[in-house]
């Protein structure tokens, strides 16, 4: 009796088995599979390596971005030059201590015009060469039209005309006269001369080839001038409009000899070590206070700017 049970749920179990294999067949519950979109990017032509790989070959560049049609612009290492004038004053004159203060009289005096004397060769041979492409060049009346030159182009420098201070003056001068005077009031006049005008010094270089020349004659001005600085606040930072003061100076003049349009323009100074220190310039400050009310002066309180403390240093 057990026998016969047993093999009827044996029967019944494989049945049961078979219908859930052909249900499943026929339904498909398997998950889904990943789904594969094709997407169009942009081709890169070229790929630069990255940065700080070690071991590897390194390749051209320039010639694989070549062959992907890229243009790569050339890089050029050499500097501009401006050959209109110099970038310097060659063989600079040294003026002797004590100009304009020691009598040719005195033991000092006839000392440095004799080292003048002497010192003056190499200039007579370049006022020669000078002479052989300017035909007008005179020492005496090139001082007086060096002194022209320097007075039109410091009143051009106060009323900024840039145009014809770039007529008066060389492409290296002219940066350092306009720098920081940005937002300043100059005002310059030229009060008298005090003693006439001389050529004491004259060199002509060459540059680039032998046969570019430049002429540079140093003209020593002993004149009495003017000059006062404002802010743009119009507070004074240099100088009187007033009191007018002596000025020794050594000018350095250039021309491009070559050039048959060149002209003699203003291309430096010469400073000597010995001349004395400038004035300094007096830079506008907030001075702190005490608030004020609506309608109060501050001169009827009678306040006293406290002074700083004195703070021991070292250079």
């Amino acid at each position: 009796m057990a026998l016969p049970i047993k093999r009827t749920l044996a029967a019944l179990h494989r049945a049961t088995c078979t219908s859930l294999k052909n249900a499943e067949a026929s339904v498909d519950l398997r998950p889904p599979g990943p789904f594969y979109l094709p997407v169009r990017t942009k081709k890169r032509y070229f790929i630069p390596p990255a940065v700080g790989q070690k071991g590897q070959r390194q390749e051209n560049l320039e010639a694989k971005a070549r062959a992907a049609g890229i243009v790569i612009k050339q890089q050029y290492l050499e500097r501009p030059i401006n050959i209109a004038c110099t970038a310097g004053i060659f063989d600079p004159y040294i003026p002797p201590e004590g100009d304009a203060r020691l009598s040719t009289l005195s033991k000092e005096g006839l000392k440095q015009r004799t080292e003048q004397m002497r010192q003056s060769a190499s200039s007579q041979l370049a006022i020669r060469k000078i002479k052989e492409h300017d035909s007008e060049f005179a020492t005496k009346s090139f001082a007086e039209r060096a002194q022209e030159i320097f007075t039109e182009a410091h009143n051009a420098l106060t009323q900024f005309n840039k145009e014809k201070l770039h007529s008066l003056v060389t492409e290296r001068c002219y940066p350092e006269m306009t720098r920081g005077n940005r937002y300043k009031t100059i005002i310059w006049r030229f009060v008298q001369s005090l003693e006439p005008p001389k050529v004491v010094h004259a060199r002509c270089p060459d540059m680039v080839t032998k046969g570019n020349l430049y002429g540079q004659v140093t003209v020593r001005m002993h004149s009495r001038q003017i000059l006062a600085i404002y802010d743009r606040f119009g507070r004074l930072m240099l100088g009187s409009e007033e009191q007018s003061k002596d000025v020794l100076e050594y000018l350095v003049i250039e021309r491009h000899l070559v050039n048959p349009y060149g002209r003699w323009r203003l291309h430096g100074k010469i400073v000597p070590s010995w001349a004395p220190a400038k004035d300094p310039i007096i830079k506008t400050l907030v001075i702190p206070g005490p608030e004020l009310k609506p309608g109060q002066e501050f001169d009827a309180l009678n306040y006293q700017v406290p002074k700083p403390e004195a703070v021991q240093w070292s250079k």
